[in-house]
């Protein structure tokens, strides 16, 4: 008798368990056509945001010190560095659609992926511990590409739309490498029976220690990089290759540098000061200077809701900021130390 009712009682424990599972399941929200994907360093998880409503819709687990993620291009899949300083190797592939872990990529050789872009059907990383970037390519299930920079702290990553150029800013040498990849073709600088091969080419470019976020105008004109350390603003021609100007801001503790959709304005985050600091590309003078909170740092612009979202890691929250007004208008909640965000747009 008293067996029966202690296999009762568990019987009905998982009932109950069975029952609270599939009304949980029944009220899941899907991940919406356009969703906001945001990190959160201390709580190793991936959330999933509603732009129009700015609710968490999910919370998916990712492995610890997540930094950087990027969605692909068909906006079903996320891509989330797993960083630990430059010591680790993992890059975690999520499926937004069926919100869950998909897979994890052993980066190595390549060691502490930091930052990450979704071009040309490929996922483009920095491998910081390693002085390097790299590629995987998903249809193969391998990394199919890598170059060293020799340069130290290879950070953050922008690739072309035609991925034919790459730019990263190496944080503790203070430079810039522009990437530029040219085919080397069979019977012209190669054996005639030689199969064509990617030939990528570096150019270092100076700019300051602690040269760490930076952004690409929309027209590819010009590549601005923010210095943490000197607290100017380094203005490069791409195409030129050289620096083309700089600029004594006054951002120390700089983090991050983007550019607003229309490439009038430039956002950065400063985690030392917690300011937003708001420069006019124009004229290259500054704007404004908005308290976001005691440190400030990831910057993802919203070209449809005329906004921008800042992540004050220190303060647990992404703050918004309204492009028109240039004022903080809510915050948003989606775990400890947020800092990494990008958009994934299903098609």
């Amino acid at each position: 008798m008293i067996n029966f009712s202690v296999n009762h009682s568990f019987a009905a424990k998982i009932l109950f368990v069975s029952f609270l599972f599939v009304a949980m399941e029944c009220t899941a929200q899907p991940t919406p056509k356009r969703a906001l994907l945001a990190l959160s360093k201390t709580d190793h998880v991936l959330s999933v945001v509603d732009p129009v409503s700015l609710k968490v819709l999910t919370r998916i687990p990712v492995g610890v010190d997540p930094h950087e993620v990027v969605a692909s291009t068909d906006g079903k899949t996320a891509y989330v560095c797993i960083y630990g300083g430059g010591s680790f190797h993992e890059i975690n592939v999520i499926d937004l659609v069926a919100q869950k872990p998909s897979l994890t990529i052993d980066t190595r050789p390549l060691f502490g992926p930091h930052d990450i872009a979704f071009v040309n059907g490929k996922a483009w990383f920095t491998a910081e511990g390693s002085k390097a970037v790299g590629r995987y390519d998903p249809s193969t299930g391998k990394l199919d590409w890598s170059m060293g920079t020799g340069e130290n702290r290879t950070h953050m990553i922008y690739v072309t739309p035609d991925a034919k150029r790459i730019y990263t800013t190496n944080v503790s040498s203070g430079t810039v490498s522009i990437l530029v990849d040219t085919i080397i073709q069979p019977g012209k600088n190669a054996p005639p029976n030689a199969p064509a091969r990617e030939d990528w080419v570096q150019t270092i470019i100076a700019t300051s220690r602690g040269s760490e976020g930076f952004d690409v105008l929309p027209d590819g004109s010009e590549l601005w990089t923010a210095s943490s350390e000197d607290g100017t603003i380094t203005i490069i021609d791409p195409f030129a290759k050289k620096q083309a100007a700089k600029i004594d801001a006054k951002v120390n503790g700089a983090n991050r540098l983007k550019f607003t959709p229309d490439g009038k304005l430039a956002f950065i985050s400063s985690l030392q000061s917690g300011e937003l600091t708001v420069y006019d590309t124009k004229t290259r003078k500054e704007v404004k200077r908005i308290k976001m909170g005691k440190g400030a740092a990831g910057i993802l612009m919203d070209a449809e809701g005329g906004r921008a979202f800042v992540a004050c890691s220190a303060d647990n929250y992404i703050a918004i900021v309204d492009l028109n007004t240039l004022e903080v208008t809510g915050h948003l909640d989606v775990g400890g130390v947020p800092d990494g965000m990008a958009w994934a747009v299903q098609q």
